[in-house]
């Protein structure tokens, strides 16, 4: 969906220091100074937020309704408008941008958090396979990855010297991000599955990030430089990796062809990549492998920098949000994803004050 009739921008993002472990502290620990941070960066009290989405994963958690604790650092009390995603983070920002297009709502709080360090966060992942067929072959996400990135490889699409300087770039380029788990020159690392090395994959970590979405004027006194969301979409692919392209990834292009993501240039590309194979397929499916194209592909390091589960989609659609609000960009791209092998995929465009 694209150009709706009531406009609605991000104007703050925050997010936390994402670490291997943070076993010292809860989830609400976790959450509470991103919260108080993104508040403050508005004027904006808890009382003020007319609807609350929040994004998590009751599997890395290990318990059922584990996103009902984390209501202790938001303040349920006195009652609050609030739903819950069992995705990433993007898509509970979804949910908050149709909240307020709808008139229901005039700011949102999104956030989202993942605690991957208690479990083996690639065998946790395999509950998201077909129960029947392939799950109890307990494929894990860095496999599939590998899949993935071997039939690129064999169609002539990349090959491993690509991959590592995509490494490369991505975490040079956190080497100053104050939140960035890895930061600046990684090794490619030791093979880890073929063709896959450790520098291609993203670190397990913990991390959480939040956003304040508002509608038209209040956005705009809220923040001197929004980012209006001008088109955000969001499509799946067939749960059965068999029927699947691996190579390509036409839920994407669809979702951003609905963003209006191909009506005009854009200067800054936040791709949800956790696997160097898969900013190949994304750069290609988002048309941003042009010749002379001058996009800037994950200014902030982008998963392989820090990958927090649940929170990475929405650090990314942050991310694009906040260079836009610091003048370093007019038109922004930002994609999320979820699923083995980029299976669900989210888009929006984010654009200066015209």
């Amino acid at each position: 969906m694209r150009d709706p009739i009531r406009e609605v921008a991000i104007v703050a993002f925050g997010q936390s220091r994402h670490v291997r472990d943070s076993a010292e502290t809860s989830e609400v620990e976790m959450l509470m100074p991103v919260l108080h941070d993104v508040l403050a960066r508005t004027g904006l009290k808890a009382g003020d937020i007319d609807f609350t989405c929040s994004g998590s994963s009751d599997y890395l958690a290990g318990r059922a309704f584990s996103f009902t604790m984390a209501l202790d650092g938001v303040g349920a009390w006195p009652p609050i408008a609030e739903s819950h995603v069992e995705m990433d983070g993007a898509w509970a920002l979804y949910e908050a941008w149709v909240k307020i297009l709808t008139g229901e709502a005039e700011t949102a709080l999104v956030y989202a958090y993942g605690k991957s360090s208690p479990g083996d966060v690639r065998e946790v992942l395999t509950r998201q396979l077909d129960p029947y067929y392939v799950a109890p072959l307990w494929p894990d996400s860095v496999a599939l990855a590998a899949l993935q990135a071997q039939a690129l490889i064999d169609a002539e699409l990349t090959d491993e010297r690509e991959l590592a300087s995509i490494a490369v770039r991505s975490r040079a380029a956190a080497a100053s991000h104050p939140s960035a788990q890895l930061r600046g020159a990684v090794p490619v690392g030791e093979p880890l599955v073929g063709p896959l090395r450790t520098g291609d994959c993203p670190p397990i970590g913990d991390g959480a990030a939040a956003v304040v979405l508002a509608a038209g004027d209040t956005a705009r006194r809220l923040t001197d430089r929004p980012a209006w969301i001008r088109g955000l979409d969001h499509r799946i692919e067939a749960h059965s990796l068999g029927v699947r392209d691996l190579t390509d990834s036409p839920s994407t292009r669809l979702a951003a062809e609905h963003a209006g993501a191909f009506e005009r240039p854009v200067d800054t590309a936040e791709l949800h990549a956790p696997f160097t194979s898969q900013e190949v397929v994304l750069r290609r499916a988002l048309k941003l492998d042009a010749p002379g194209s001058t996009v800037r592909i994950n200014p902030s390091g982008g998963a392989l920098a820090a990958n927090p589960v649940m929170a990475t989609g929405l650090i990314r659609l942050g991310e694009a949000a906040a260079r836009i609000q610091r003048g370093e960009s007019d038109r922004a791209l930002a994609h999320a994803t979820s699923g083995p092998c980029l299976q669900q995929n989210l888009v929006a465009v984010l654009e200066g004050e015209r």
